[in-house]
């Protein structure tokens, strides 16, 4: 049976991105934008610490993937609730090519819940690359003010990742964590299909 002891510490991580959401949701509610920034800091942090954790300590699961892939998208969601919220005049200004960036994502999304039953935890290359990007601009902007490279660079990261995470998962007729990205998804295949033909 599942209890709370069976939780490690880098789930621990994971789960405290997951509590401090809606404290980060009401900092928002009340217009304190520097502790949000900090709290949303520590949060992004927590995110770099239980991977650190999991494959130092050899403590990765799919369950652990599942919990930091959720952290995240929490994480990131709230963080772009605050930067809509802080900074709107910019969001507005730009919101076709978010929208451009955005639209993928939850198609791959919705892809993911029809042949999974759960969100991807594929956490390619590319996908940390993308959330290392996504956190930068979100924290820049919100300490100082949206920089427009940044803004672009992050678009542009975030737009080949979720084609990627698309493609993965045509590939991956099971629900797989911790694929590297699609060379490294085709390389298994390869192996694989040489195995069952031997």
């Amino acid at each position: 049976m599942l209890t709370f002891k069976n939780f490690n510490i880098a789930d621990w991580f994971s789960f405290y991105r997951i509590a401090a959401a809606p404290v980060l949701l009401g900092l928002i509610l009340l217009d304190v934008r520097l502790i949000f920034t900090w709290l949303l800091l520590i949060s992004y942090l927590t995110d770099a610490i239980d991977g650190f954790l999991a494959r130092t300590l050899n403590i990765a699961s799919p369950r652990g993937s599942q919990l930091d892939s959720f952290g995240d998208q929490i994480t990131l969601i709230i963080g772009l609730i605050g930067l809509f919220y802080f900074e709107t005049e910019f969001i507005i200004t730009h919101i076709i090519l978010i929208l451009i960036a955005f639209i993928p994502y939850v198609i791959q999304m919705i892809l993911a819940y029809i042949k999974y039953g759960k969100a991807t935890s594929f956490h390619t290359y590319l996908a940390k690359l993308s959330a290392v990007m996504q956190s930068i601009f979100i924290l820049w902007s919100l300490f100082f003010y949206p920089n427009l490279t940044l803004f672009y660079v992050m678009i542009i990261i975030g737009i080949l990742e979720t084609v990627e995470e698309i493609t993965l998962i045509f590939l991956y007729k099971d629900w797989a964590s911790d694929v590297k990205g699609i060379y490294w998804a085709l390389q298994d295949k390869r192996r694989i299909r040489n195995e069952l033909s031997k």
